[in-house]
């Protein structure tokens, strides 16, 4: 059985906060090392140039950002760490997706329809100062998602609506062009989905309400102090319930750590304990990792070699993915044009999977030619159910997908998997 995808990105327009941290970074390090799981990690420097018109800003954010993956304890051997803008596939499936995806979702996407609504609340034009890059964010995300067909998406809640998107979109072209598609599925740690700023707002460098992730711990106490709070004296309880200090303390702590303040809130902590409480919290599990941040940003050649080599990594899917879904589309080399048949040939004409049972109870499927050869021999499964799964496999997946099989088939030839490919691609352009 094929391994989860799991896969998250950051955008390259600032600097790494807090919220990028417990939202994103440290649940992403986490599911890394989780066995069964295959992790893609990327930084998403096209999505920074609908925002962002500060080259020098988009260089140094992309440089802190992987800084931070890597200190952190990503460990780019273990997964695919990359630099969105190079795998050129991702802008080529954006187009793709952009042909099968209805511009009334597209209309109904938050960031959109907030500034629409701006807009007509200053009373100017609708559309006044909105790009096309604004307007398609969700299809290149899809285009994101959908490259590596990551099973598992993790977001924040506000972010839902995109993987909603990205599914759509999925289905859309399966639906047109066959079986290529694995529909995402949005992961939300519910303590942290959206972790609060300092002035109780979603923590976010529109809002200019963050706190810096690697802060020197002076500046992290300035910060700190400074989070809104109410006018309530020490010995007066306080609410914890949209307590932003109590919110970020939250996301740090452990559950016992969290009903001990939860129990001082309600025993009128003061405000200035509160805040030193959450300082040594946060200072608890980031100090170790300040000294290998700044190790990485004094050398970023490093960085530089290591995000390479993960688009490399990348691209050795995306590249022959992007290659079946251009044959899928009709995007073929015209010296391979198909000789016209009748309807009666054609069907007969293309290879095809056939499933079967033994008289030794396994079960088994092989794969035939329009001649009858046999193409692929599978051995024997214990059900019809894991049988039926590789054929679904090799059908989504190719001839890349015999490297997972290759315990489950009999050896196949270097000769004959070029015919197989041949084969498996005129299937999913049918």
């Amino acid at each position: 059985m094929s391994p989860v995808r799991f896969l998250t990105g950051i955008t390259t327009s600032g600097t790494p906060h807090l919220g990028n941290y417990v939202g994103s970074i440290r649940p992403a390090v986490r599911a890394s090392l989780t066995p069964g799981v295959e992790s893609f990690y990327f930084l998403a420097d096209y999505h920074a140039l609908i925002k962002v018109d500060d080259p020098a800003r988009i260089q140094r954010s992309t440089l802190e950002i992987a800084a931070s993956w890597l200190a952190a304890g990503l460990n780019p051997e273990h997964v695919t760490f990359y630099r969105q803008s190079d795998v050129p596939e991702i802008p080529e499936l954006t187009w793709f997706l952009t042909c099968v995806t209805g511009k009334g979702i597209l209309n109904r996407a938050h960031a959109y329809k907030a500034s629409v609504d701006k807009n007509a609340a200053a009373g100017l034009d609708p559309d006044a100062d909105v790009t096309a890059g604004l307007f398609m964010y969700p299809v290149l995300m899809g285009a994101d998602i959908l490259m590596f067909n990551a099973h598992k998406v993790p977001v924040g809640r506000d972010q839902i609506q995109h993987i909603e998107m990205a599914r759509d979109m999925a289905s859309s072209f399966n639906h047109r062009y066959g079986e290529h598609f694995v529909p995402p599925q949005a992961v939300i740690e519910e303590a942290v989905a959206t972790l609060p700023g300092l002035d109780g707002r979603k923590m976010s460098k529109s809002y200019d309400n963050t706190i810096p992730l690697f802060a020197p711990r002076e500046q992290l106490k300035k910060l700190i102090s400074g989070i809104v709070t109410d006018s309530r004296a020490p010995g007066e309880p306080k609410d914890t319930e949209g307590s932003a200090l109590f919110q970020i303390y939250q996301a740090f702590a452990t559950e016992a750590e969290t009903q001990a303040l939860r129990q001082a809130y309600a025993q009128g902590i003061a405000w200035a304990d509160a805040k030193h409480m959450l300082l040594e919290r946060i200072d608890q599990e980031i100090a170790p990792m300040r000294a290998s941040y700044q190790s990485l940003m004094d050398k970023p050649s490093r960085i530089e070699d290591a995000l390479l080599a993960g688009a490399e990594k990348a691209r050795r899917i995306a590249t022959p993915f992007m290659s079946r879904l251009r044959q899928a589309v009709g995007l073929r080399s015209l010296g391979q044009m198909p000789q016209e048949k009748s309807a009666k040939q054609s069907k007969s004409a293309v290879a095809s999977f056939k499933q079967y049972r033994e008289p030794d109870g396994k079960f088994y499927f092989k794969l035939v030619d329009s001649q009858g050869a046999i193409l692929i021999q599978s051995l024997g499964f214990d059900s019809p159910k894991d049988a039926g799964q590789a054929v679904a496999l090799l059908k989504l997946e190719g001839v890349e997908a015999l490297n997972r099989l290759a315990a489950q088939v009999e050896d196949i030839s270097l000769e004959k998997r070029e015919l197989i490919a041949s084969e498996l691609a005129g299937m999913q352009s049918t």
